[in-house]
């Protein structure tokens, strides 16, 4: 039996399942606006994956995939066509564009406080060892780029989103949304909250036959120029396990 170091924070309970003397809750994923009373939450329940956690990373690091996966909720052709920018932290990969002057996305057309065209920033930054947070950014065309000075009625939404390996090829994905808008509006929250899964559903059903097609395979997958995001994470992550176990292995000597 093995006793493993737990804190409760953010509606989650979160479990060290390295070595207990390096357990420090600071590390915790930190999460902007949690507690602001100006931003609204969506939440709901934890979703269940039949693949592996890495998959569902590699999912969060390729915002081109919405193009032909997210039809119905999330694409555009601008997220087809506009290239990507891949930045490396100390604690995980962002990938993220701004797409300029182009009709806002099914799931968002409904929430957006102006009409008209928009610029959108796509923002998907998965950190070590599986947390991401995607940002979602629509302002009215022409207010929005890295330089711009964004627009009073600029829509923000943050998904954070949570992966816990449950065994080699199953996942549970905890999820939650912190939005600056109508903090008040329960109408809006559960609208939200709902339609979440629902464009989820696109995802889970690739990811789990990507899952299938990985665990069969009989010759090399290929990688493209596109995964530059995801493999970048899968290495560095790799890089870290490594160093871990070479610490452990040193302690118990």
């Amino acid at each position: 039996m093995h006793a493993y170091p737990m804190h409760h924070k953010y509606g989650l309970v979160w479990i060290w399942m390295g070595n207990p003397a390096l357990a420090d809750p600071s590390d915790i994923f930190e999460i902007e606006n949690y507690d602001n009373p100006a931003w609204g939450t969506n939440r709901g329940a934890a979703m269940e994956l039949d693949c592996n956690y890495l998959l569902m990373c590699d999912n969060l690091l390729n915002p081109t995939h919405v193009a032909w996966v997210l039809q119905s909720s999330f694409a555009t052709a601008a997220t087809k066509d506009t290239p990507l920018r891949i930045t490396k932290t100390d604690t995980g990969v962002i990938v993220h564009r701004w797409m300029m002057d182009h009709e806002p996305t099914p799931f968002y057309k409904k929430v957006v406080q102006f009409e008209g065209n928009c610029d959108r920033l796509q923002h998907y930054e998965v950190r070590y060892p599986s947390h991401a947070l995607i940002r979602a950014v629509f302002t009215p065309a022409g207010t929005g780029g890295p330089d711009g000075p964004l627009h009073a009625d600029t829509f923000i939404m943050d998904s954070y989103n949570f992966m816990t390996p449950v065994t080699e090829g199953q996942t549970r994905y905890y999820w939650f949304q912190l939005r600056n808008i109508r903090p008040e509006d329960a109408a809006l929250s559960k609208m939200m909250s709902e339609d979440v899964p629902h464009a989820f559903e696109e995802d889970r059903d690739v990811l789990n036959a990507v899952q299938i097609g990985m665990a069969s395979k009989i010759s090399p997958h290929i990688d493209l120029p596109i995964h530059g995001g995801q493999l970048r994470f899968r290495r560095r992550l790799q890089a870290i396990i490594n160093e871990e176990h070479e610490v452990d292995r040193q302690l118990t000597d």
